[in-house]
């Protein structure tokens, strides 16, 4: 993404952020959001498909995709999963942690959005069974370690995000290591 269009993006995510918090998610439009950032509503839609993209957009499945395919084909695929997972986090820049807090405050406390980050997970799902299968789990079982990792993290990350923890790290270690340790 250019520089240009990555600056604008930042705006519309600050003003949305901040037209969540003021007013909520349900009464903020997308026109709000555009017109505190200062672009069209046509821009805004340019950079999100919807509303909710906003708060459950995730970049990162293709690294997380290729840090599974790294781990040894010896391991379960849920170790294999999760120890990717763990090493994709490792080599990310650290997201700013107000802004996931505040995203995922609005995502756990909004069931209309649930149904979007059900979509947002089932992505991310596939992008992980699929790595799993490159390395000959059957897609079936590939499919279900998906589901176990997923599930873990996300109900550590909105658990966290009702929290007043820094520590966004610590949340995500903490699922993948449940996940990790489980027949210990």
């Amino acid at each position: 993404m250019s520089g240009r269009k990555e600056r604008t993006r930042e705006r519309l995510l600050k003003a949305a952020l901040e037209l969540f918090v003021e007013n909520g998610y349900e009464r903020t439009s997308a026109g709000q959001i555009a017109a505190r950032a200062g672009v069209t509503e046509m821009t805004f839609f340019r950079h999100f498909p919807t509303k909710a993209d906003v708060l459950v957009d995730d970049p990162y499945d293709p690294v997380i995709g290729e840090a599974i395919r790294k781990q040894p084909m010896e391991l379960d695929p849920i170790t294999r999963a999760a120890r990717g997972v763990r090493s994709a986090w490792l080599e990310l820049p650290s997201p700013a942690t107000d802004e996931v807090r505040i995203r995922l405050r609005i995502v756990a406390e909004t069931p209309s959005l649930r149904a979007s980050m059900v979509a947002g997970t089932a992505a991310t799902e596939a992008v992980i069974a699929d790595a799993l299968v490159s390395g000959g789990t059957v897609r079936r079982t590939a499919v279900i370690a998906a589901g176990a990792v997923m599930g873990a993290l996300n109900t550590a990350l909105l658990a966290w995000s009702q929290t007043d923890s820094d520590d966004l790290g610590e949340a995500i270690t903490t699922a993948l290591d449940v996940l990790e340790e489980r027949r210990g």
